[in-house]
């Protein structure tokens, strides 16, 4: 009844839920529940109800369905307890069979897990020879970086790094012996770059210790290569006409010769001619270079070896002290530096940047003048020519070879005309003494010449003519004294050795003739003339070598235009060039000249003065002994002897006659004039107290001898009376004494026709003083005592009226 009672929509609600909790999933489930609780009050219980019912009509329809299939059930099981008999059997057989199958697939299990690990074997293999191809170039490049470190091939080890770096590293980065070569690879750097430097520095110390030989070795082949050039250029000088004389003085015509064993030598050293890539190994410097480029701090490289380079070439520019002793020494200096700077120059066309011009230039520049400075005082200390010789073709062989590599030299060549001043100067020193020994030598006597060879001989080293001594039969004697050909031939010596000095100079003819003039006039003007007047100054010359050393200097004179011909023929020079300089043989003989001139009036005078030195005269004689003084007649023969020598000097021509006259004249009236003037203080000497008239008497005759040797006409030439005249003064005294003639002399005092004009008041007054005292002392005039007063008493008035006169020419002086 009360389902009777249920509203219309209930119902259909309620079929819905059931509906849906039979359709839907039971986890969906309570959604659905919970609306029923939460519908109209008693739902739940109506929902239970019509859920009831719902279940109670399935239970009915399954018990229909189980009606109905029922017998089929039956059967079905009747038949399945059949089968069971069967299936039993048959479980026998499928247990036996799972047995037997059991037991064969034992082997087929055990093979199948041999394949499967052989399969995963073969897997793990597939990919480790992968990943061993791709770790084996590494490998085998880390290995050959390892073989080119060894074997010292720094640059292509760090080739191969950068290939490492950049190629194969990236491949295997991932494992850790790649990690462990990266790490490596730094370290591998800078041992790189320590070893470079090391073989860097060990080749730095290598040519410095070979700078001798390479820098002999580029100074040989530039001194074969001038060599070859002056001897092929001579060759053409030959072909073209021209005739000069060389160093060791072999004509042109034998150039030739000279020029076929130049190319002999040349072939023969042609084998041998060594370039500086063959003294030096320059693999290091290329080496470090590269390394350095490579590794990217080439300015770090370049900075250091230039520091270095400089560091040895102040080395090298110091000289040893004793450098100047031995041409050794020098050598050893130029050679070195000759070394240093081909080794540059090579550095510098085989490398970019490394060495650059301005580089060398700058460093060339600083060497140049420190070699000038070291050359200019070491030089200074040499005194033999020949090391300053040889030094000077050593600073032309090392000026060419390094001009030949292209560095400028021409201040060397300005310093080598400082050195042939002072070359010359050597030469003159050396010269010196070679004449100074030739006039010891010398025996200042004319030649002897007993044949025509002797004749022959001597006329081949001196260029001596005279036709009248030609003609004169042997023997016969030349007048000029041994040394004249003996210095003619020193000159010529002197001027192949100041030619030796000028060769090589890059100079021209004309000044090579010019530094020849020039030098020959300072051998002329300074030391022959020097040794020329030390030669006559000397105490042991006497005057016959003074005569024969004017006779000398007389045939030098001539023998100066033979020099200027000479010098001609060497440089092919003409005298009559504008410039061309003169030898000042003139000037220089004549002087020679005078001064032998005037050391033969010195001796001369010297001689008299011996001779007078030996008069011993007895002043207070009451009577002279009637003859002259021996002393006089001694000094009067030695006079004659002496002007006969005068006869010996050279007359072979008008002007020689007339100096030759001129020089014994001199000679002559010096000899005369000094002869009366020594006399004269004779009488005057303040040591002497008292004359007697005796005395004046005995020294009257000494000078009546005097003035008859003055009138025999010792040296031909003077006129009249003339060398008389230089006893004049002496023979007007003692007139005036011997006559007495005070009166006269007194009254035509300052008179030009007075008979005593040559008698000075002063001398006069001296003499009588001399003479009155004596006649106190010895009373003279004791037995005439009114003669003795007057006389006495003239003498007082002669004195007075004397020194009246005296006191009137100091007065008007």
């Amino acid at each position: 009844m009360a389902e009777i009672g249920e509203g219309p929509g209930t119902v259909p609600e309620h079929e819905r839920i059931l509906q849906e909790i039979q359709s839907t999933d039971t986890a969906c489930v309570g959604p659905t529940l919970r609306s029923v609780y939460d519908d109209q009050p008693n739902a739940h219980k109506k929902f239970m109800e019509k859920l009831d019912a719902c279940i109670r009509n399935h239970d009915k329809e399954i018990e229909k369905m189980c009606n109905f299939h029922h017998q089929g059930f039956v059967d079905a099981i009747t038949e399945l307890l059949k089968v069971r008999t069967d299936a039993e059997k048959l479980k026998v057989q499928v247990t036996d069979t799972n047995r037997r199958f059991q037991d064969a697939g034992k082997e087929v299990i055990v093979q199948t897990e041999d394949i499967i690990r052989c399969r995963i074997q073969q897997r793990n293999i597939t990919t480790v020879v992968e990943k061993l191809q791709l770790c084996l170039p590494v490998l085998e490049m880390y290995s050959k970086l390892k073989e080119q470190m060894s074997t010292k091939r720094y640059y292509s080890a760090l080739k191969t790094m950068e290939q490492l770096e950049n190629v194969y590293f990236p491949r295997v980065s991932q494992y850790r012996f790649c990690q462990l070569m990266i790490e490596n690879l730094p370290k591998l750097r800078e041992d790189i770059k320590e070893i470079s430097m090391s073989d860097l520095k060990d080749f730095l110390e290598s040519i410095r210790k070979h700078s001798d030989k390479i820098g002999e070795t580029a100074m040989k082949q530039a001194q074969q290569q001038k060599i070859f050039t002056v001897t092929l250029q001579k060759q053409n000088n030959v072909k073209f006409g021209k005739t000069m004389y060389i160093n060791d003085r072999i004509p042109e015509e034998r150039n030739e010769i000279v020029l076929k064993h130049a190319f002999e030598e040349e072939d023969e050293n042609e084998e041998e001619v060594l370039t500086v890539q063959d003294l030096v190994d320059f693999s290091p410097v290329y080496q470090c270079l590269h390394i350095y480029s490579v590794l990217g701090d080439e300015e770090t490289f370049e900075n250091y070896y230039r520091k270095q380079r400089k560091k040895q070439a102040r080395l090298v520019l110091q000289p040893q002290s004793n450098m100047h002793e031995t041409v050794d020494g020098y050598r050893r200096y130029f050679t070195q530096i000759v070394g240093f700077f081909v080794v540059e120059d090579h550095i510098l066309h085989v490398t970019q940047g490394l060495v650059t011009r301005a580089y060398t230039d700058e460093l060339w520049n600083m060497a140049l003048s420190k070699i000038i400075a070291v050359l200019r005082a070491h030089s200074s200390y040499c005194t033999d020519p020949d090391l300053v010789l040889e030094l000077k073709n050593l600073i032309v062989i090392f000026a060419d070879t390094l001009q030949g590599y292209g560095f400028p030299v021409n201040r060397l060549f300005d310093l080598l005309f400082e050195i042939r001043d002072q070359y010359n100067e050597t030469l003159l020193k050396k010269w010196a003494g070679v004449f100074r020994d030739i006039f010891e030598e010398d025996n200042y006597s004319p030649i002897p010449i007993v044949s025509e060879e002797e004749y022959k001989a001597i006329i081949s080293k001196f260029p001596f003519q005279d036709p009248d001594l030609e003609k004169q039969p042997f023997p016969k004697k030349l007048p000029m004294s041994q040394s004249v050909p003996h210095i003619y031939i020193q000159v010529k010596e002197f001027i192949y050795a100041s030619l030796k000095f000028s060769e090589s100079l890059h100079r021209s003819s004309t000044e090579i003739d010019d530094m020849l003039r020039k030098s020959t006039n300072l051998l002329l003007t300074r030391t022959l003339s020097s040794c020329l007047l030390n030669l006559i100054k000397k105490p042991h010359i006497g005057l016959t070598e003074l005569v024969q050393i004017i006779i000398n200097t007389t045939h030098l004179e001539q023998a100066c235009k033979y020099l200027e011909d000479f010098i001609t023929n060497i440089t092919n020079i003409s005298q009559e060039t504008v410039h061309t300089t003169r030898l000042y043989g003139l000037s220089t003989f004549k002087d020679a000249r005078h001064a032998a001139e005037g050391e033969i009036y010195t001796k001369l005078n010297q001689k008299i003065d011996e001779f007078v030195q030996l008069a011993d005269y007895d002043w207070t004689m009451s009577e002279p002994d009637g003859r002259a003084s021996g002393y006089l007649m001694d000094l009067i023969n030695f006079l004659r002897s002496i002007f006969q020598v005068f006869t010996h000097l050279p007359t072979n021509s008008s002007d020689h006659a007339a100096m030759s006259g001129k020089v014994a004249q001199t000679a002559c009236m010096s000899a005369c004039q000094h002869l009366s003037t020594s006399l004269m203080q004779m009488l005057l000497d303040s040591e002497l107290k008292q004359i007697s008239m005796g005395a004046v008497q005995q020294f009257n005759l000494d000078v009546i001898q005097c003035e008859l040797f003055a009138s025999s006409e010792p040296v031909p030439g003077f006129q009249g009376d003339t060398l008389q005249l230089a006893f004049i003064d002496l023979r007007q005294l003692l007139d005036l004494f011997m006559v007495w003639d005070w009166s006269t002399y007194l009254a035509d005092y300052g008179q030009p026709a007075s008979k005593y004009l040559r008698v000075n008041p002063n001398t006069a007054l001296t003499l009588l003083e001399k003479m009155k005292d004596t006649s106190k002392k010895n009373n003279i005039f004791a037995q005439f005592r009114k003669n003795d007063r007057d006389k006495q008493k003239l003498i007082e008035t002669v004195v007075k009226q004397l020194k009246s006169l005296v006191n009137g020419m100091s007065q008007h002086t």
